[in-house]
C-alpha cells in the first residue's frame, strides 16, 4: 500500500501536508468515521481523495454545487484518475450507462447531489458498487441549523444501509459544536474523530474602515497594497459599474457574478489568475475552486450575509502566508441596505406558494405531474410576465431549490424551436442552392422526430458539434431560413435551467417545507444579526470576535486589525505623559491647542491622552472649551 505522502507528490506535487490533513486521513484509513473542520483554503479536497485512492474500490463524494462537483471532476481527470459527476441534463439511458461505467470501470470517484442520491436507479447501483468511502461535502448542508441547510442531505445516511461497513467522512470549512454534533447524528456516525485546525490567520488583517465614499477608499486601498484582489458586491450591475471604473483610473479589473455564460467566467478567470487584471469584482457567486495563493486584500463593499461566509470569502487572501488584508468598508445605511437584501427579501410562506403555482402554469404542469420535466428558463421574462420583485422571486427560487421542490442550474443557453413550413421536394430543392443550410437541416431531420409536422426544440449546441460550424453560425443559418420562409425558427437566450423533482401539488408541496423555511429565515436573521455585532463592536479584536463565533475562547489580541491598532493609538502613551497632562492643568485650565504647545505632544497622542484622562473622570470639559481637574 502506497504511503499517502507518495500520491501527495506524484498527484499534486507537494512534499508535505497542510496541518490536520495527514491526521485525517490516517483516521479515514483506520475506517474511523470523521468530521473534518478545515479553513477555506485548508485542502479539504485532499482529505477524502488520497484515502479513496489507497483504498480499493470507489468513493461517493457527495456535494450540493454542480460547479463544484464538476470543477473536482476537471481536476482529477487532469491527474490521469478516473471521476465522473452525474450532474443534471443526462437522460436515464446515460445514468444507467455512466453508473454500469462506476461498477465495471475502474472509476475512483462518483460524484452527485444529495437529490440525485434519492432515485431508485442510483440506490440500486450504488449498492453493486465497492465502494470504499461515503465523503460528504459542505456538511454542514446537513444541520438545520447550519447556514445553507438543504434538506436532501438527510437522506445521505441512506447510502450507509447500502454499505454498512464502510466509513464515511464529512468535510466543512465552519461549523460550530452545536452543527458538529448534528452532522454527527444525521450521518449515524460510530465514535467520530472530529478534527480541526484552528481558524486563526495570523497573517490576515481584519479591518473594518468607516467612509462615506467607497470607491474613494477602494482606490486607496488598490494604490497601497497592489497584489491581486477581490471586492465582493451585492449585486451583479454593481460588479460591471466598480471593474469599469477601476479601469478608467488604470486599475486592471475584472468582473465575475452567476449571471455570465461559462465562457466569460473563464475569461475573467483566466485574466485574474495570470495577474493580467489586479482586481476582481465579484458577487458571492465568485468563490468556488479560487486557488490563488497570493491574492493580497479582500474588500467588502457591502456586509456580508454571515460571519461563516465572511469568514470563507475574507479567508482566500493571504494563502501564501504572506500579510494580507481583508476589509468591510462600512457606512450609516449598510444596516438598512442588509436588512432590505437579507431579512426583507426573504419569502412568507404565501408568497412560496404564489410563485411555485405560477411556475408551474409558465411550464403548462398539471396537477400530480411533472417529475423529472426539465425546462430552459429564462428568469427576466418569468418576473416581466406576472410582474414579481426580482429579489424576492429569486430568494424563493432558491429556497424551492434547497428544499427540492425544484432544481435550480444558473447557467447560459441557447433556446430554439423550429417547424418545417414547406413540403419535402421543396425543401431538398432548395438546399440543393445553400449547402451549408443544408447540412444543418439535414442533421435536424436525423436527429428530431415531427419537424415537419410542429415546433421542435432543437439543440443548437449539439447541432453545431455535428456540423462542424460554430453555435453562432447555426443560429444565422436557421434564421436566414426562417427569413427565406421554409421553416419557422425561434431563437432566444436562457439563464438558468428547471428541473421539477416532486409532482405539482400546489399548496400541499409548499405545506411539507414550511416549518424549515421559517426556521432558516429565523436563522438568517440570527446571522445578520451577528454580523450587525462583529462591525460594530470596535472595542475587541476583530480576529478574537470571529473566533469566539467559532468557539475557540482562548485566543490573544492579533494585533493587527482595526480594532486592535486604534488600541493601540489610544494606548500609545505613558504613565508619565498623562502626569504631564495633569500638572499643567493644576495651574489653570487650558485648551487643547495650548496643551499642546506647553507639552509637545502630537495632536493624535494629546486626544488619546485627553480622551483617556476624561474617560478616567479626572478631567472635565468647561463652558469656554478648555480643559480642567475634575471638582469633587
Amino acid at each position: 500500500m502506497k504511503h499517502p505522502i507518495e500520491l501527495l507528490e506524484h498527484y499534486w506535487g507537494f512534499s508535505e501536508f497542510k496541518p490536520q490533513q495527514e491526521a485525517i486521513i490516517e483516521a479515514v484509513l483506520a475506517n474511523d468515521d470523521c468530521i473534518a473542520l478545515l479553513p477555506t483554503g485548508g485542502g479539504k479536497s485532499v482529505c477524502f481523495q488520497i484515502p479513496a485512492l489507497i483504498k480499493d474500490g470507489i468513493c461517493i463524494v457527495v456535494s450540493p454545487l454542480i460547479a463544484l462537483m464538476q470543477d473536482q471532476v476537471n481536476t482529477l481527470k487532469a491527474k490521469g484518475i478516473k471521476a465522473m459527476a452525474l450532474t443534471s441534463g443526462f437522460s436515464y439511458d446515460d445514468i444507467d450507462r455512466m453508473l454500469d461505467n462506476c461498477i465495471y470501470g475502474n472509476y475512483k470517484f462518483l460524484y452527485l447531489s444529495p437529490e440525485r442520491l434519492q432515485q431508485d436507479l442510483v440506490q440500486e447501483r450504488i449498492k453493486q458498487m465497492n465502494v470504499n468511502l461515503i465523503a460528504v461535502d459542505e456538511a454542514h448542508c446537513i444541520s438545520q441549523w447550519g447556514h445553507d441547510f438543504r434538506p436532501a442531505y438527510r437522506d445521505i445516511k441512506y447510502l450507509r444501509t447500502l454499505h454498512p461497513t464502510v466509513n464515511v467522512i464529512g468535510l466543512t470549512a465552519s461549523a460550530t459544536s452545536k452543527v458538529v454534533y448534528d452532522i454527527c447524528t444525521q450521518l449515524d456516525c460510530i465514535a467520530p474523530q472530529v478534527l480541526k485546525t484552528s481558524f486563526k490567520r495570523p497573517n490576515l488583517a481584519y479591518l473594518t474602515l468607516d467612509c462615506e465614499d467607497k470607491y474613494f477608499k477602494t482606490v486607496q486601498i488598490l494604490k497601497k497594497y497592489s497584489g491581486p484582489s477581490i471586492i465582493y458586491v451585492r449585486n451583479r450591475k454593481a460588479t460591471v459599474e466598480i471593474a469599469n471604473y477601476l479601469n478608467k483610473i488604470g486599475i486592471t479589473s475584472g468582473y465575475y457574478h452567476g449571471g455570465l455564460s461559462p465562457k466569460e467566467k473563464d475569461t475573467q478567470f483566466d485574466l485574474w489568475t495570470t495577474n493580467q487584471n489586479q482586481v476582481m469584482v465579484a458577487t458571492n457567486a465568485f468563490g468556488m475552486g479560487i486557488d490563488k495563493a497570493n491574492v493580497q486584500t479582500v474588500i467588502h463593499h457591502n456586509l456580508p450575509e454571515s460571519l461563516e461566509s465572511y469568514y470563507q470569502e475574507a479567508g482566500r487572501a493571504g494563502r501564501n502566508n504572506e500579510n494580507a488584508y481583508a476589509v468591510i468598508l462600512r457606512n450609516t445605511s449598510d444596516e438598512t441596505d442588509s436588512k432590505n437584501q437579507y431579512i426583507n427579501a426573504l419569502p412568507e410562506i404565501d408568497y412560496l406558494k404564489t410563485i411555485y403555482k405560477r411556475l408551474c402554469n409558465y411550464f403548462q404542469i398539471s396537477y400530480g405531474e411533472g417529475v423529472n420535466a426539465v425546462h430552459s428558463f429564462n428568469f427576466k421574462l418569468f418576473c416581466s410576465s406576472y410582474k414579481l420583485p426580482s429579489a424576492l422571486t429569486y430568494n424563493t427560487l432558491r429556497i424551492l431549490d434547497r428544499t427540492s421542490i425544484i432544481t435550480l442550474e444558473e447557467r447560459f443557453k441557447n433556446t430554439a424551436f423550429i417547424q418545417i413550413k414547406i413540403g419535402n421536394t421543396a425543401l431538398f430543392n432548395y438546399l440543393e442552392k445553400h449547402p451549408k443550410q443544408a447540412l444543418i437541416i439535414k442533421v435536424i431531420l436525423r436527429t428530431h422526430e415531427g419537424v415537419f409536422e410542429h415546433s421542435t426544440e432543437i439543440y443548437t449546441q449539439v447541432i453545431a458539434k455535428k456540423t462542424n460550424l460554430t453555435e453562432a453560425q447555426v443560429i444565422t443559418e436557421l434564421t436566414a431560413l426562417n427569413t427565406a420562409k421554409i421553416v419557422a425558427f425561434e431563437s432566444s437566450k436562457t439563464d438558468a435551467q428547471i428541473t421539477f423533482i416532486e409532482p405539482r401539488e400546489d399548496d400541499k408541496t409548499i405545506h411539507r417545507i414550511s416549518k424549515i423555511v421559517t426556521q432558516q429565515h429565523d436563522l438568517k436573521k440570527a446571522q445578520l444579526q451577528s454580523v450587525f455585532d462583529y462591525v460594530k463592536n470596535d472595542g475587541i479584536c476583530k480576529s478574537q470576535k470571529l473566533l469566539s463565533y467559532f468557539e475557540e475562547t482562548d485566543s490573544k489580541a492579533c494585533g493587527i486589525c482595526s480594532s486592535c491598532l486604534e488600541r493601540s493609538k489610544n494606548n500609545s502613551f505613558s504613565k508619565n505623559d498623562t502626569q504631564t497632562i495633569l500638572t499643567l492643568l493644576k495651574k489653570d485650565s487650558l485648551s487643547s491647542r495650548k496643551l499642546e504647545t506647553l507639552s509637545s505632544f502630537g495632536r493624535d497622542t494629546l486626544t488619546a491622552i485627553l480622551a483617556n484622562l476624561l474617560e478616567r473622570g479626572l478631567i472635565e470639559i468647561t463652558e469656554r472649551n478648555t480643559y480642567q481637574l475634575k471638582t469633587l
